[in-house]
């Protein structure tokens, strides 16, 4: 006997969860299936939550052994690294209670189950032998790590994201395979920790999406605190001996040997959608198994919708939760909302951070605008120079017929501070020359964005401190 709904939802992390809340609110009959990682998905559990936690547990690490004041003479800390993973535990279990759980109690329209769907067509899954069925069904599966093509990999016990930060005793070493955003996140707060870090990538550099300008600068902080960085490196084959990890790389034309006590897998996301039989439904799906949308978060099976990081947009959870409420709202309110991410903020939660926003150089030169970059750097800035912390700097770009703002890119320790000030600017067509006009409190890193701005027609450093 099959069970009908107006909506179903093949996930249980924030996209799907931001999903279930708009349909509760349109007192849609809804049934959430969740069969991957425990409800909240990656971000509560495996993913933003706890990395943040470790990450700023690790930089207090770092002031308490580092200080740049004459006066101040830091005297290390004592790391207890089991009791930091086990706070950890404690507060993911908190944010997953407060932000997930306890929200079920309120969702009176929404039925929870646990299982994995499976497509049966268009209209139908199964779960568990049950049978049930959806006027619209929304895939909101997300996503997990991409395993490259390493000969012995499945025979060593290598970590991910997924895994790495349930880890009560610390590694000794770690050898980190990628060297987007995770992988250099995850190598500086060990490498922070007390574990000796090297990050092996194929590409030239890291985040090699960005420009140079931005990985050298962040590269050059990464090792400059003990992190060794190999790049261009091909790894052929790894191996365990005596619960060391080995890998044999290819480096500069010549054959390397690494040890570790643990290796890290970091090079890319694939979506959860191996075993949910799409063909069933007529699914399409694209690159690394990601759903393909249309700006309605459509797929191409009319009343099938793929949201966050299962599709092949931008995979952030804020995009996740929007798409969620998006979703939904195109497809019982026929509101017909196109998702737009032309001026979406982002963050690497590295130290310095790198955060951007809107174009760079290369994207506006491929667009045919006319452009102008200028950068500044935090040596300039004056809260920068009284922190005695002047690493990275801020970029705008602009567009020489109009003087919008185009986009930003920025690497500055709390960087990411600075980018909703930026996207308002972008969204919203404000001028560079209205952006330099606007006070900034003085001794903020936010005046950065105003010196900047400023130094497209002026020569900031002949200016005196606060002059306008």
């Amino acid at each position: 006997m099959k069970r009908q709904f107006d909506l179903i939802i093949i996930g249980g992390g924030s996209a799907a969860f931001a999903a279930a809340i708009k349909a509760n609110e349109l007192q849609l009959s809804t049934l959430m299936v969740n069969g991957g990682l425990p409800l909240g998905g990656t971000c509560v559990n495996v993913g933003c939550v706890p990395s943040k936690f470790l990450i700023r547990a690790a930089e207090s690490v770092r002031h308490a052994m580092h200080s740049p004041f004459d006066g101040v003479q830091p005297k290390g800390a004592e790391i207890a690294f089991k009791s930091i993973i086990q706070q950890k535990k404690a507060l993911v279990s908190e944010m997953q209670s407060r932000k997930y759980l306890s929200l079920l109690a309120d969702l009176q329209n929404v039925t929870v189950l646990e299982g994995n769907a499976q497509f049966v067509d268009k209209n139908t899954i199964t779960v568990k032998g049950e049978v049930y069925e959806g006027i619209k069904i929304v895939i909101a599966t997300g996503s997990t790590t991409a395993l490259p093509s390493i000969e012995g990999l499945s025979n060593v016990p290598y970590l991910t994201s997924d895994t790495l930060f349930d880890v009560e005793e610390q590694p000794e070493s770690l050898i980190v395979i990628g060297g987007g955003y995770i992988g250099l996140e995850i190598a500086q707060l060990y490498n922070r920790l007390g574990t000796k870090v090297t990050v092996v990538m194929s590409y030239d550099r890291v985040l090699v999406k960005e420009g140079h300008d931005i990985t050298d600068e962040l590269t050059k902080h990464l090792t400059d605190e003990g992190i060794e960085i190999k790049t261009g490196a091909a790894i052929k084959r790894v191996w365990q001996e005596n619960s060391i990890v080995n890998a044999e790389l290819e480096y500069n034309g010549q054959v390397h040997h690494l040890e570790a006590s643990h290796v890290v897998i970091a090079t890319g996301r694939r979506a959860n959608t191996e075993n949910l039989g799409l063909e069933k439904a007529g699914v399409v799906t694209g690159r690394k198994g990601h759903v393909v949308v249309n700006e309605y978060l459509e797929t191409n099976v009319p009343n099938i919708y793929a949201i966050g990081d299962v599709n092949t947009l931008p995979q952030f959870v804020y995009t996740a939760a929007y798409e969620g409420t998006t979703a939904v709202g195109n497809a019982f309110q026929g509101a017909k909302i196109e998702v737009d991410y032309n001026v979406l903020p982002w963050v690497v939660f590295t130290d310095p951070q790198v955060a951007g926003v809107g174009m760079d150089e290369r994207q506006a030169e491929e667009r045919g605008i006319p452009y102008e970059a200028t950068v500044m750097p935090l040596s300039e800035v004056p809260r920068s120079i009284a922190a005695l912390d002047t690493r990275g700097f801020i970029k705008l770009i602009r567009n020489t017929e109009t003087d919008h703002l185009l986009g930003a890119r920025i690497v500055a320790p709390e960087g990411s501070e600075l980018t909703m000030e930026l996207s308002l600017a972008i969204k919203y067509n404000i001028t560079v020359k209205e952006l330099a006009s606007a006070l900034h409190p003085y001794l903020t890193l936010a005046e950065g964005v105003k010196l900047a701005a400023m130094s497209f027609t002026k020569d900031v450093k002949k200016m005196s401190c606060c002059a306008g």
